[in-house]
C-alpha cells in the first residue's frame, strides 16, 4: 500500500473536490453520502468537522452525523454484559434506523429530511433532536466505528487505520476491552479493501494517504 502524507485540512480539501468533481446527475439522486471508518481512538470526527468545514467553503450544506448518536439502548446493548465483543460487533449500532433515517431519505426520490442522532448515550433517553432537512447538493457525511461490510451507500468511503500498538495506546484502558472486536473487523471485513482511501493516522499529527483514484 503506498502512503503518501499529507495534512489533515488538505485531505479534507482533496476529499471535498472528489465529492464536487463526482456528483451525481440531480435526476437521479439530489444528495451523496461519505462514511468516514475507524475506531474511536482514531478520532473519526476530527476529519468529518473538516471535511463539512471545507464542503462549506465550496458553497455545499453538509451534516455531520455520528454513529455514536445511533446507540441501541443499554438494556439492548448490554444484554451479554458491559464488555461483550459479539455484542459490539454487531449489536451496539442501531443500523436499522440509520438507514431509515439517514439513508433512506437521501436515496433517489428521498425528502432530504434527515435525522442527526437518535439516542444519547450519556442519558441513555432518546435525543429529540429536530430533523434537518438537507437541500439537494447537499452532503451527509457519516462517521464512526465499524462502518463498512454493512451495504451502507456511499459515494465516498474513508477507513482511517491505527496500527494494533497505536490503536491500544490511544484507547483509553477502560475501553480496551472493544479491542479483540476491532481485529476482527480488521481479519474479517477488511475495511482498507472495501475503502475508496485509507488513512494512516498512528501518529495524528503526521497522516499519510492511499489517495484518491479517479
Amino acid at each position: 500500500m503506498h502512503l503518501e502524507a499529507i495534512t489533515w485540512q488538505r485531505m479534507a480539501e482533496r476529499l471535498a473536490g472528489h465529492l464536487d468533481d463526482h456528483r451525481p446527475d440531480p435526476a437521479d439522486r439530489a444528495w451523496q453520502r461519505v462514511g468516514i471508518d475507524g475506531a474511536p481512538a482514531a478520532d473519526t470526527g476530527g476529519l468529518a468537522g473538516q471535511l463539512a468545514e471545507a464542503l462549506r467553503l465550496n458553497g455545499r450544506t453538509a451534516l455531520v452525523v455520528a454513529t455514536e448518536g445511533f446507540l441501541r439502548p443499554a438494556s439492548l446493548r448490554y444484554e451479554f454484559g458491559r464488555q461483550d465483543v459479539e455484542s459490539y460487533l454487531g449489536g451496539w449500532y442501531d443500523t436499522a434506523a440509520l438507514w431509515r433515517e439517514v439513508f433512506g431519505p437521501t436515496d433517489p426520490g428521498g425528502t432530504g429530511r434527515v435525522l442527526p442522532d437518535l439516542w444519547d448515550p450519556v442519558t441513555d433517553r432518546a435525543t429529540r433532536s429536530p430533523y434537518t432537512e438537507l437541500p439537494p447538493g447537499g452532503v451527509v457525511i457519516v462517521h464512526g466505528p465499524l462502518l463498512l461490510g454493512r451495504w451502507f451507500p456511499f459515494d465516498l468511503s474513508v477507513h482511517i487505520r491505527l496500527s494494533p500498538g497505536a490503536l491500544r495506546r490511544r484507547t483509553a484502558e477502560s475501553d480496551r476491552w472493544t479491542l479483540p472486536a476491532f481485529a476482527r473487523y480488521e481479519a474479517e471485513t477488511d475495511p482498507a479493501a472495501l475503502a475508496d482511501t485509507v488513512v494512516r493516522a498512528d501518529d495524528p499529527r503526521h497522516p499519510a494517504w492511499t489517495g484518491l483514484g479517479g
